[in-house]
């Protein structure tokens, strides 16, 4: 029996040797992933990293056999003793949730939005027992405790949309656990969530991978979240494995090209380094472009229930040239700040002054000339640009509504600046579906640029992009403002991009600013101790360096507590 045991765990929890994976379209066979082979054992982190359209989420899902039918699989899947490639659909259905099991990335797709938390972790429990539906409830519970959901004997019958992001994604994680499976295949799960949040849900992996002794396969494009949480690393490119390595290995001396490449992209706390031009620094006394000054935003009660004031007497100046971050977790009022700037809320009460123009409280008519001053990006450029039009039109519809020249200088300017964004030429005759995820957020920066704006507000720019996509547009938004001189108030939960970015840093929490002041003393010396926690949650590219900051940020959080 000892002999058993022990070859039990040296056998892999999952084992992928010599997989190929092609998808048919009408334009021909697309290779996805090329002679892909690696294991991951049980009680093992295994990080599978690289940009989009690698073939990491492609070969994991192999493992559970969620590719569409259009896929043609060669090589051998195994998971323990059994092999995934040579099984039946009704096979796979009985083994997902079983030995394997998922946590999506958009938890809030991912979970059916018809029925309860509770009822959905106790579907999961009873595909694979008898239990009555008394019993799935108690265990969904116990999961949701388990999880660090508050309050669970209450939230168990709350429904997704009453839950946070974070709250979602745990209760993914606690079905994904339900039945305590060999291997839990995690693609992406903190892309879209704050700092702290994230910090709390990779302890929660971290914890369950110790307590169930569960196989995690780590899908992600974060590599502050491979160095906190992997023991190994496979890195892939282009539907092939560039490189595997132990973490403190591949970070600390890495042998691929690409791989280096991969690891100087990624922005990393505290060493970021602001370059402007000559107008960056206006002096105290001169106007600013952006003043906010005891700004609050008030949205109703639903069924007499007192209103829930989401920003709190905020007040904040941006100078000419200059960047300003706004930071804080989900619920911190940033976005809301962000839209009155934009003028696309009105506020409660306070003023909102661009170039010395309080615009809140003006009527959408005395609005429209005074929108050209001021540009936004949004976080999702997917859905910000109208998909039924060019990417060209996209951008010259603001020069359009505004009556800005003939048609013949606005294409021209379209041009000019679709290749001061650095979009490939053509890129004006496509469509935004045709575009990468990058390429589209260049588009989006065109449109926002096009008018020529003293203000430019981005909300969640680059939150979705991988880390070498989200290098260059960083690079190229940083180089077009040197350029221009516009004004930036720049939003975000990542704390190293606005490292890279900010002169000066705001930090909201529950819609009031904690504190703001320069970058280095936010960032490197910050004085209130909600600041102190969030700069401690960020993960850094180091794996040595992120076992001391989880150190140290558990600490805060005891301290926290204990107060």
């Amino acid at each position: 029996m000892a002999e058993s045991s022990m070859a039990e765990r040296e056998r892999p929890a999952l084992s992928i040797e010599s997989l190929s994976v092609t998808f048919a379209t009408d334009a021909g066979p697309v290779h996805a992933v090329t002679d892909v082979s690696y294991q991951v054992y049980p009680g093992e982190v295994l990080a599978i990293v690289g940009e989009s359209g690698s073939g990491k989420s492609v070969s994991s899902r192999t493992a559970i056999g969620l590719l569409p039918q259009t896929a043609r699989v060669h090589g051998l899947v195994t998971l323990g003793a059994d092999t995934i490639t040579s099984m039946s659909e009704k096979q796979l259905t009985a083994l997902r949730g079983g030995a394997v099991s998922m946590v999506f990335q958009e938890p809030g797709r991912a979970l059916d939005p018809l029925f309860t938390v509770g009822f959905q972790i106790g579907e999961a429990l009873r595909a694979h027992g008898d239990l009555s539906k008394k019993a799935a409830k108690a265990r969904a519970v116990e999961l949701l405790r388990m999880v660090g959901l508050p309050d669970p004997a209450h939230r168990v019958d709350y429904y997704p949309h009453q839950l946070s992001g974070g709250q979602k994604q745990r209760v993914m994680i606690a079905i994904a656990i339900a039945c305590e499976p060999k291997v839990i295949i995690a693609d992406e799960p903190t892309t879209a969530l704050d700092v702290t949040v994230q910090a709390e849900i990779l302890a929660l992996l971290r914890d369950l991978r110790d307590r169930i002794g569960s196989a995690i396969v780590l899908i992600t494009h974060n590599m502050g979240v491979v160095a906190d949480l992997a023991d190994r690393v496979v890195v892939m490119r282009d539907g092939k494995v560039v490189e595997q390595a132990l973490v403190d290995e591949l970070f600390g001396d890495p042998k691929a090209d690409y791989t280096r490449a991969l690891l100087a992209a990624v922005p990393h706390l505290g060493t970021g380094q602001v370059e402007h031009g000559p107008t960056v620094h206006a002096e105290a006394d001169s106007q600013p472009v952006l003043e906010v000054r005891d700004l609050v935003v008030e949205f109703p009660g639903p069924f007499g229930r007192p209103s829930f004031r989401a920003v709190d007497d905020v007040s904040l100046r941006i100078g000419p040239g200059e960047t300003v971050g706004l930071v804080g977790e989900s619920g911190s009022g940033k976005s809301t700040i962000g839209r009155c700037v934009a003028a696309l809320q009105r506020p409660t009460s306070g003023a909102v002054r661009v170039r010395g123009q309080d615009i809140a409280g003006l009527s959408q008519r005395k609005l429209r000339p005074i929108r050209r001053r001021f540009g936004f990006v949004f976080q999702d450029p997917a859905s910000s640009l109208n998909p039924r039009l060019t990417v060209g039109d996209c951008v010259a519809e603001p020069l359009i509504v505004h009556k800005t020249g003939s048609m013949a200088e606005i294409r021209a300017r379209v041009r000019r600046l679709l290749d001061d964004v650095q979009l490939p030429a053509g890129a004006e005759r496509r469509y935004p579906h045709e575009l990468s995820g990058g390429q589209r957020q260049r588009a989006s920066l065109a449109r926002a640029l096009v008018l020529d704006p003293d203000l430019l507000v981005a909300d969640e720019p680059t939150s979705a992009l991988d880390v070498s996509v989200q290098a260059s547009v960083l690079e190229l938004f940083g180089q077009l403002q040197r350029e221009c001189g516009w004004a930036c108030l720049f939003i975000s939960h990542d704390l190293a991009v606005v490292d890279q970015l900010a002169d000066r840093i705001v930090v909201l929490r529950n819609g009031a600013v904690v504190e703001q002041g320069d970058r280095d003393r936010i960032l490197r010396a910050p004085q209130q101790e909600y600041t102190r926690r969030l700069v401690a949650a960020v993960p850094v590219p180091d794996p040595v360096e992120q076992r001391r900051r989880r150190a140290l940020a558990a600490g805060l959080f005891s301290a926290d507590e204990a107060g």
